[in-house]
């Protein structure tokens, strides 16, 4: 099956601390029915000092489960659900429900 959000999406939350907001889809993860949103869903974490990384509390992303965010439409960037559409050459292409107009991606 398609998936109907992938990485590079602009997705808005539905539900939750920072319902109404948009992001990007920095990550999938399909195993467990989330994704990772360019920041949505921001969390502290204690950061242990590395070669790399200098020690602290850093704020990063946690994973938002799929059924709390939704596709931004194209056209005037509200959520909509997502089809699918076969066109003339064969491909297979995702179309926001909203507006009928082609998903880019």
């Amino acid at each position: 099956m398609a998936a109907k959000i992938k990485k590079g999406d602009t997705v808005v939350v539905l539900t939750g601390r920072d319902k109404g907001k948009s992001g990007e889809v920095i990550q999938m993860l399909p195993s467990d029915n989330k994704a990772l949103v360019r920041g949505i869903n921001m969390v502290r974490r204690h950061q242990k000092q590395t070669q790399s990384q200098e020690a602290g509390i850093v704020s990063k992303e946690a994973p938002i489960h799929l059924s709390n965010i939704a596709l931004a439409d194209p056209k005037d960037g509200k959520a909509t659900r997502v089809g699918f559409k076969v066109q003339d050459d064969g491909a297979k292409v995702r179309v926001a429900k909203r507006s009928g107009d082609l998903i880019d991606g």
